[in-house]
């Protein structure tokens, strides 16, 4: 069934709509090495990561329902989690420059966006970093 003449579709074509497209993970939540007093590096402690990966412009209805035509959020949720756990590394800032490297590699990604929070550090804040990258 075909829109209606004053439907916003009609002139375009049903399938000819697109955004921005984002993917985000939001809380993931691990333990990593990383940190600089002593107690930092004899153990690993929790973190947690946010992220956002701008795909840019993508079509508002897929070409078809198959995962390998998309950024699998698992992978990226893996990828995230060996990143941070695959060594011990001083500084806040070396880890999200890191991630952000990786990430910024993904099929299709043109831009991210990380936060790390070291969630344990101090009693009464947490501490974290932010890092962009890329076109948003």
């Amino acid at each position: 069934m075909s829109p209606p003449k004053s439907h916003p579709y009609a002139l375009r074509g049903l399938h000819s709509g697109a955004g921005t497209q984002i993917l985000t993970l939001t809380g993931l939540r691990f333990n990593a090495n990383l940190g600089i007093l002593d107690h930092e590096k004899t153990g690993p402690q929790p973190i947690q990561v946010d992220a956002e990966l701008n795909q840019g412009t993508q079509p508002l209805i897929p070409h078809d329902d198959d995962i390998s035509h998309v950024l699998d959020y698992r992978k990226v949720r893996q990828i995230i989690i060996d990143e941070c756990t695959a060594e011990h590394v001083n500084l806040l800032e070396s880890l999200i420059g890191k991630l952000a490297h990786r990430l910024m590699q993904l099929p299709g990604v043109i831009g991210v966006r990380v936060k790390i929070a070291k969630l344990e550090i101090f009693d009464d804040c947490e501490v974290a970093i932010r890092m962009e990258s890329g076109q948003w």
